[in-house]
C-alpha cells in the first residue's frame, strides 16, 4: 500500500456548481499527482432521501462529466460511482457495530437536514456518516480533501477506526487526516453569504452551475447579494460583510491569489466594476469545463466506461482489506470470497 492514499466522494444530486469545483473537484485535480487518488460518486448516499431513480442515473453521468472536464485524468487516478463497489456497505454494517449512539447524535448535518421532521427521516440518513466513515477506510486512505462542514464526519471516521483498532487489538486501519485547500474552502450562496452553495436550494440565483452559459453567469453574479459600501482596505473588515466577504473569495480562489491581494486592486471601488472583474474571471475559467462536459454527457458509454474500469481498480483495493477485517472480525471463511 502507498503510504499517501487520498479518498474523497460527491453525490450525484443536482447539477456540479461553483461550489463543488473550488471546493473540492479542482483541488481533486490537483491531489492527484502527489496521492495516489481514489473518488468516487456517492450514489448510495444519494439515496438518504426521496429521490428519483431516472435522475440518480443522469445526474451520476453528469457528475463523473465534471470530475473528468475539471482535469480529473482517469489515468492518474480512480473514478467510480459507489454502487458498483459491494465492499463500502459491507463495512458500513460492520462498522455500524462499532460506532457509538451518542457519536451519531452529536452530528450537526443530520440534525440540519432531518429538520423538525426527526423522526420521519430514514435510518439511512442518520448513519450516513458511517458509510462515509467505509467510504474512506475501505481503501485505508490515509488523507481526505474536505470543506470545513465535513471535519465532523471524519472527525468520526477517526473515531471508528480507532475504535475498530483498541477493539481487535490490531493497528489496522490508518487514521485519515484532512486536507483543506485553497481560498474559497467553502463557497457561500450568491442570495445569502451566510449559507453555503448549494444544490437543493430552490433559487437558480443562489449558485453558478458549471454548465451556465456566459448569459446566466453575468446574470447570477450581477444579481448576487451586495452591500450598498465600497470594497474595504483589509480583511477584517470585509469579514463583517458575508456577501462581500464571499464574492472576493470566489475572485481570490479564481485566480489563485490571497484575499488581501484583491482587495490590494480593488480597495475603495464599488461592487459594479468589482462584479465586471468577476464576471470576466468566471466566464473565462467555467467556459472550457462547461464546453468538456457538455462534450463527456453526450457520450453516456464513454462515462460508463470509466466507471467500470474505476469499479474494478477500486474492488481490487478494498477486497483484501475486507477479507482482513473478516479474519479480525472472528468469521469463518474469511478469504475465500473472489
Amino acid at each position: 500500500m502507498t503510504n499517501k492514499r487520498i479518498f474523497s466522494g460527491v453525490q450525484p444530486t443536482g447539477s456540479l456548481h461553483l461550489g463543488n469545483y473550488l471546493g473540492a473537484i479542482r483541488n481533486w485535480a490537483r491531489l492527484q499527482d502527489s496521492f495516489e487518488a481514489i473518488y468516487c460518486v456517492v450514489d448510495l448516499h444519494a439515496v438518504t432521501a426521496p429521490h428519483d431513480p431516472t435522475e440518480i442515473r443522469r445526474a451520476t453521468r453528469e457528475v463523473t462529466a465534471g470530475l473528468l472536464a475539471a482535469g480529473i485524468d482517469p489515468k492518474k487516478s480512480i473514478i467510480f460511482n459507489q454502487s458498483m463497489v459491494a465492499e463500502h456497505a459491507e463495512l458500513a454494517w460492520l462498522f455500524s457495530c462499532v460506532a457509538k449512539i451518542g457519536w451519531l447524535n452529536r452530528m450537526t448535518q443530520f440534525k440540519e437536514k432531518a429538520g423538525k421532521n426527526r423522526e420521519q427521516a430514514t435510518v439511512g440518513l442518520y448513519v450516513y456518516p458511517v458509510l462515509m466513515a467505509a467510504d474512506i477506510l475501505a481503501y485505508k486512505a490515509t488523507h481526505v480533501p474536505v470543506g470545513e462542514d465535513q471535519k465532523q464526519h471524519l472527525e468520526l471516521t477517526r473515531d471508528i477506526a480507532q475504535s475498530f483498532n483498541l477493539a481487535y487489538n490490531v493497528d489496522f486501519f490508518p487514521l485519515p487526516e484532512p486536507q483543506i485547500l485553497g481560498s474559497a474552502t467553502r463557497v457561500m450562496s450568491l442570495r445569502d453569504g451566510t449559507k453555503k452553495m448549494s444544490k437543493s436550494e430552490n433559487s437558480e440565483l443562489s449558485r453558478i452551475n458549471m454548465t451556465d452559459t456566459n448569459d446566466q453567469i453575468v446574470q447570477k453574479i450581477r444579481r448576487a447579494k451586495t452591500d450598498p459600501n465600497p470594497l474595504p482596505a483589509n480583511i477584517a473588515d470585509l469579514k463583517a460583510r458575508p456577501e462581500a466577504l464571499n464574492l472576493v473569495s470566489i475572485f481570490a480562489a479564481l485566480q489563485d491569489t490571497k484575499i488581501d491581494e484583491v482587495l490590494d486592486k480593488f480597495k475603495g471601488q464599488g461592487f459594479s466594476t468589482f462584479k465586471q472583474a468577476l464576471i470576466d474571471i468566471t466566464v473565462d475559467h467555467l467556459n472550457p469545463i462547461g464546453d468538456e462536459i457538455k462534450r463527456w454527457t453526450q457520450e453516456p458509454e464513454e462515462i460508463d466506461s470509466v466507471l467500470a474500469d474505476g469499479a474494478e481498480r477500486a474492488s481490487t483495493i478494498a477486497r483484501p482489506i475486507i477479507q482482513e477485517v473478516h479474519q479480525l472480525m472472528g468469521f469463518l471463511g474469511a478469504g475465500r470470497r473472489s
